[in-house]
């Protein structure tokens, strides 16, 4: 009917405002690298000023880095048993809750002066424990938009792939705004104040649409039915199904074993027809891994130091960094997530794949031999066209080549083992983000 159809469109906005709800945290505080730098830069030069002004290195991209990836890691494992105590319900409302306490925080902090070592703790802490609820969140509305039809996770998915834009654009129109730097920078942290706050309004009105509720409740009846009618044989099949899931969820516990002991179970005769191979999914699982460890080592440690070579043009170097650092690697990493809809290729059994994810290898030395500020390496890519073209290159690959592994890594397996695979591959996506945060503190170091 046409009330159905409207409110299935209102229900596709409220998922896409989601998608974006849940990767706010991550790319508000990336995109104000410079605003934290800079803060704690000229913070240290008071504090240091009696020894000659010299100022202390917090290294602030790659501890923001590694501690946002090293709880995602962790509490990305930790959910599958969270998910059976802590009701879905609570456990979004209360990872939404924590993100406006931690970006009021954040911003009540922009007006207040402080020994930088208390700001840097501070604000470690925060992007800390704003990650540990970002894992929550994410594996809890995964599981909402599960309950829907497959396009519903593409609009998801299309949700936090824009959160990124979304944030570089709210820092453009900060710096624009021509503005007090201060009074610019509380504006842009209560930005995703009133974003979070919608993202838990549209969650709250989710059950009350009637679109929403024939799909939500269908879970919760096949919960009811399953106590109140075990003897019925197709109550039975459906608590296995249930079952299945369950124990699939669990799994995540156990992948760092699984890493040297695979968990699909060898069956020569379905790997004669072509329908498994653990071999090539182990390779989607190590090749996801790297395209993420290459992403994040030079971004944004490497990326956002690189400077323009028109220094004399005030207004594009305001907007340089946040302009072809984070608004082209967002926009690229899109259309590189989209890529595969269009064309899909090498092959997921082609030698060519595991080829071009090691070739993205070859942007970390192009990336540090641009412009990069006090840079101990010859400047090469002087050119600011340089840089952002190597910067659309080094995004698109990543959104490309990372969409291809998600999307391969189902079709090598049996169909009952397709839930599995998928925790399998987040997991392994969300370890190269963390190896990928740990190995740019070296090569924050060779610059």
């Amino acid at each position: 009917s046409a009330r159905g159809q409207k409110t299935g469109q209102v229900v596709a906005f409220i998922i896409f405002i989601l998608g974006l709800g849940t990767m706010l945290p991550w790319n508000f505080f990336i995109t104000a690298s410079q605003y934290f730098k800079g803060r704690l830069g000229a913070s240290s030069n008071i504090t240091n000023s009696s020894s000659g002004g010299a100022t202390k290195d917090y290294n602030y991209d790659s501890w923001m880095a590694l501690l946002s990836q090293l709880p995602l890691l962790l509490f990305t494992l930790l959910n599958s048993f969270v998910y059976q105590w802590v009701q879905e319900r609570i456990r979004v409302a209360f990872s939404l809750l924590a993100f406006f306490f931690f970006f009021s925080l954040t911003a009540g902090l922009v007006q207040v002066d402080m020994e930088p070592d208390t700001f840097f703790s501070i604000t470690m802490a925060t992007i800390f424990f704003i990650n540990v609820c970002s894992a929550v969140l994410q594996g809890s509305l995964f599981g909402v938009v599960g309950l829907f039809p497959p396009r519903y996770s593409t609009l998801f998915m299309s949700g936090q792939g824009l959160a990124g834009i979304f944030a570089a654009l709210a820092m453009f129109c900060s710096i624009l705004s021509n503005a007090d730097e201060r009074l610019a920078a509380l504006a842009y942290f209560i930005t995703p104040c009133v974003a979070t706050l919608g993202t838990l309004l549209c969650y709250m009105l989710l059950p009350h649409l009637e679109f929403a509720r024939f799909y939500m409740k269908r879970s919760d009846t096949a919960e009811m039915s399953k106590e109140l009618v075990s003897s019925s044989g197709q109550l039975l099949q459906r608590l296995n199904g249930q079952t299945d899931r369950h124990r699939e969820k669990l799994t995540l516990t156990c992948l760092c074993f699984f890493f040297f002991f695979p968990p699909f179970t060898e069956n020569k005769e379905l790997e004669a027809n072509g329908k498994l191979d653990t071999k090539l999914i182990w390779v989607m699982a190590l090749c996801v891994t790297c395209v993420f460890a290459v992403t994040l080592s030079v971004f944004p440690v490497i990326t956002v130091r690189v400077q323009t070579v028109y220094e004399e043009n005030v207004s594009w170097k305001k907007v340089f960094t946040c302009v072809c650092c984070f608004i082209v690697f967002n926009l690229m990493d899109l259309v590189g997530r989209g890529a595969p809809s269009l064309v899909m290729w090498p092959s997921k059994e082609s030698r060519l794949f595991p080829v071009a994810v090691l070739s993205r290898l070859v942007f970390i030395p192009l990336l540090m031999l641009c412009n990069v500020e006090k840079s101990r390496l010859p400047v090469i890519f002087r050119h600011d066209f340089a840089f952002i073209t190597i910067m659309a290159l080094f995004s698109f690959s990543n959104g490309y080549l990372a969409t291809l592994c998600m999307s391969y890594a189902p079709q090598l397996v049996r169909c009952k083992d397709c839930e599995t695979a998928g925790s399998l591959m987040t997991f392994f996506l969300v370890l190269g983000l963390a190896i990928g945060a740990s190995f740019s503190f070296l090569l924050g170091k060779l610059v």
